[in-house]
């Protein structure tokens, strides 16, 4: 369904949509985005300066939409998790203990570095956050998501991902994991249904949605993908087809974030449209976001702590020179952290 290189330029697009995201909706005078929870107000304004174009645009639109990075790579995750368990020779497969402990310690090796990081440029920047001893536990292990406010406790906030992806790890290999397709399936739709009396209720809704219930959808669709997508013939259609694909795919994205019922399936629309979008890419367009890609565990683990250090200049009215120091800077700093990553042990199955 998609190749390799595919997958990684996919990585590459999903980290700059974060990365920019993470920026851009810190900004006062950015449209604020839906992800936890589902804001009206969000939508009126992310209209309004769709009728009413100024040179912030870019802005507007990468607070808004730029987190939706996170599904590509849950997408993704899923997807891999098939090419290396389910379609490969891992016979007998892994106990869910030494799967578990394996998936832990591959993503504390990428989230020490940056941790680490942040903890001290942040009490040497003014607004230091509030470490309470649960805060680091449960960051270090991962489960702070299950707190009863996560928002509050998980610092910096992009890291609510590690816990994510290790209840989803869990989940795949105790229910998913060589199972039968309906059981991924009725997965899907509890979580979906779960989410559906609480979409008035903002404070229950972001509790649950920083879990894996907001994550299944795109997760579940990367297991189905690597199980059946072959099966599609993808690789048959040619440019024309892909550029229809992705001029249908960007309006949807939009109509269904303008309703609470149908913004709890954008995700699949952005997905449509990103394998359409690599599909398009011309061949220096793809390289450089392979290569981004490559080092998209870095760049998520290093962007928050530039952030930081960086947005005052944005704040002072420099937008856009702020985000391109921020930019270059995250490049620069993860390509170093990508160094010291690999020099790390490497956890073995």
């Amino acid at each position: 369904m998609i190749s390799y290189k595919e997958c990684t330029a996919l990585r590459g697009i999903a980290i700059l949509g974060i990365m920019l995201h993470n920026y851009c909706h810190w900004l006062r005078m950015a449209v604020k985005e839906n992800e936890y929870t589902f804001s009206e107000a969000n939508n009126d304004r992310l209209l309004d300066v769709l009728e009413n174009l100024d040179w912030n645009l870019p802005i507007h639109l990468l607070s808004y939409f730029g987190h939706y990075g996170v599904p590509v790579f849950l997408f993704l995750s899923g997807f891999g998790l098939v090419m290396k368990y389910e379609n490969s020779t891992f016979n007998p497969p892994p106990s869910t203990f030494h799967f578990t402990k394996y998936n832990y310690l591959k993503l504390f090796r990428m989230m020490i570095v940056g941790y680490v990081f942040f903890i001290l440029v942040d009490y040497m920047t003014p607004g230091p956050h509030h470490y309470a001893l649960l805060d680091v536990v449960s960051q270090l292990l991962m489960f702070n998501n299950l707190l009863l406010t996560p928002d509050k406790v998980i610092w910096p906030g992009p890291f609510w991902f590690f816990g994510l992806m290790m209840q989803l790890y869990i989940v795949y290999r105790l229910l998913v994991f060589r199972r039968h397709w309906s059981i991924l399936v009725v997965l899907v739709m509890l979580c979906w249904v779960i989410q559906l009396p609480f979409l008035d209720d903002t404070a229950m809704l972001n509790r649950l949605r920083y879990n894996c219930i907001s994550g299944m959808l795109p997760f579940g669709l990367g297991v189905l993908a690597g199980r059946y997508g072959s099966r599609l013939n993808v690789e048959r259609l040619k440019k024309w087809q892909w550029t229809l694909v992705l001029l249908v795919a960007l309006p949807l994205t939009l109509v269904l974030c303008l309703t609470a019922q149908t913004w709890l399936w954008v995700p699949v629309m952005i997905l449509v449209a990103g394998i359409a979008f690599v599909k398009l890419m011309p061949q220096p367009v793809m390289s450089w976001l392979v290569w981004t890609g490559g080092i998209s565990a870095a760049m998520f683990v290093a962007h928050p702590t530039l952030r930081k250090i960086l947005i005052p200049i944005s704040h002072r009215g420099d937008l856009y020179a702020g985000l391109l120091l921020y930019v270059v800077a995250t490049f620069v700093v993860s390509w170093l952290f990508m160094l010291i990553i690999n020099k790390m042990p490497k956890p073995k199955l």
